[in-house]
């Protein structure tokens, strides 16, 4: 029996709310040097006694795996073979991804703290407003979209359109801040939302004052807040001196939480061209001993574009247009149901229990345009696009730079290995951030770049890929191996977005019934 829908929604969120990756550090004590861990009076090393691995609110885990990148192309007599991926067996590691499309409402939450937190920097928040104008067209009556599309709770739980690759990356940061912030008030970590934003006295006796930029992961992570919440963790260093939080006072001084600790979340981002493609296909639910029963041309099984169970039976799977003036189906026994976009939870999930992988809308992924990467980027997580850098710190107290936002102040990477103490203190000493001659920049790398009488092509570094087919495109788009460019400060009514984390640790999600070797102790 064909094993369908492995991975259900709700069997993901079932599973990783409980499922836990424990360290095999738990043993409290140096298998090389004896000394124990997490004790004061021996320097106060701390080891994470348990961690458990999960995603974040939204996301399902994506078990990653090899599969034939551009695989499922179909050779069409007369179609354009270039519009699909190069054909290759590629990696793609264990990831975590949203289940659905971001939407209309998910933005507007995103500008709502914008208008919050910074009520007079107007140019804030018109750069992170969707371009409605998007829905205009000179010989098409949209104008009604223009407002309403955005803003109406009858599309809250549409896909936002009208954002750009840049306006996407800068909400998953925001995202990143927002739900790592929740996690450590909810913890006690910290201290709760309402001592902060309020004039309530915390476990101290102290009154908490609202901090003047919004809390940042990175920011945080360096010890750069000082908000010690009633259940704060100890500071075992011995040279650590006073007792910040009352409820802890007994127990001496406590610290921020540490990435070593197990709690941060990983950074959401646009998911890689690989990512996105090994997903969609959603071939664990084909796949049996390492062989792919069945391929794939669309996120479904078979090569239909409709339903085959009774009681669904010939309506589309996905919200296409059928030909080019055929959006929704016929009056009264209407196909798809949508005329634009639809809910983001409509039609049946894949196998990852991801809605919408085909059609809707296209999503903008993380990749840079070029027609051959997939013959050269790395077979292990391929990605075009990498342009490194380092944060920026002040040369004496490595305090992190902040902008007026409270992010980090990002520079370009100054090498591609660890620099010497002398070079780095060199650089310091000259106020530089180092080499000016490094540059990993692959964006371009070995493509033939022509110009024949002053024209030249729209490819450039700023060319982004958005896969998936939408509510515009006809049946050959939804393929999981087709794929466009636009200019990531562009945007169009039929893109929009969802986020991916990284996943930390063992590769396997589900290790219950599979042989396993026996780990040492």
């Amino acid at each position: 029996m064909k094993k369908t829908y492995l991975y259900s929604f709700a069997f993901l969120i079932s599973f990783t709310v409980f499922a836990s990756c424990k360290s095999k550090n738990s043993g409290a004590v140096s298998n090389k040097t004896g000394y124990a861990y997490n004790k004061k009076e021996n320097g106060g090393f701390e080891v994470a006694n348990k961690y458990k691995r999960g995603p974040g609110p939204g996301l399902v885990e994506i078990e990653g795996g090899e599969f034939i990148m551009g695989g499922s192309a179909v050779d069409i007599p007369g179609q354009d073979m270039s519009n699909y991926n190069y054909k290759r067996e590629v990696t793609v590691s264990s990831f975590y991804m949203d289940d659905t499309e971001v939407s209309n409402t998910n933005w507007l939450e995103y500008l709502n703290w914008i208008k919050r937190n910074f009520p007079t920097d107007a140019q804030y928040y018109y750069e992170e407003l969707p371009d409605t104008l998007v829905w205009r067209s000179p010989l098409s009556f949209n104008e009604p979209y223009v407002n309403n599309y955005l803003r109406h709770p009858a599309y809250q739980d549409y896909p936002v359109v009208g954002v750009s690759a840049k306006q996407a990356e800068r909400y998953c940061a925001w995202r990143t801040d927002m739900v790592n912030e929740k996690l450590l008030r909810d913890k006690g970590y910290m201290n709760s939302f309402a001592m902060v934003n309020g004039t309530a006295k915390n476990s101290n006796a102290t009154t908490v004052t609202k901090k003047d930029k919004p809390f940042n992961t990175d920011v945080y992570l360096n010890g750069q807040y000082d908000d010690k919440g009633p259940k704060a963790m100890k500071d075992l260093n011995p040279a650590a001196t006073g007792a910040t939080n009352a409820t802890n006072s007994k127990n001496g001084p406590t610290r921020n939480v540490r990435l070593e600790d197990g709690v941060i979340l990983q950074p959401f981002r646009l998911p890689t061209e690989a990512e996105w493609e090994y997903a969609a296909l959603g071939l664990i639910g084909n796949t049996q001993y390492e062989n792919v029963n069945e391929k794939k041309i669309y996120p479904w099984n078979g090569l239909g574009i409709t339903s085959a169970k009774k009681k669904t039976r010939g309506l589309i799977l996905a919200n296409f247009k059928r030909s080019k003036g055929d959006y929704m189906g016929v009056g009264g026994s209407l196909n798809d149901k949508a005329a634009f976009t639809q809910n983001v939870k409509s039609y049946i999930p894949n196998d990852f229990g991801l809605y919408n992988m085909a059609g809707n809308v296209n999503e903008w992924v993380a990749d840079v345009y070029r027609a051959a990467t997939f013959e050269q980027a790395d077979a292990l997580n391929p990605f075009r696009g990498n342009q490194f850098q380092n944060k920026d710190r002040d040369p004496v107290n490595s305090q992190l730079k902040q902008n007026k936002y409270g992010k980090p102040e990002m520079v370009k990477a100054n090498s591609g290995v660890k620099q010497t103490w002398e070079e780095l203190q060199a650089g310091k000493a000259a106020g530089t951030n180092g080499s000016a001659a490094y540059n990993a920049d692959q964006r371009g790398y070995r493509d033939e770049q022509s110009a024949l009488y002053g024209v030249t092509t729209l490819v450039n570094d700023k060319s982004r890929v958005y896969k998936g087919g939408s509510w515009n495109d006809q049946a050959q788009w939804l393929n999981p191996a087709a794929r466009r460019h636009l200019q990531e400060d562009e945007s169009t009514a039929d893109i929009g977005f969802r986020c991916a984390m990284t996943m930390l640790g063992p590769s396997e999600i589900k290790s219950g019934g599979k042989p396993q070797f026996k780990s040492g102790k």
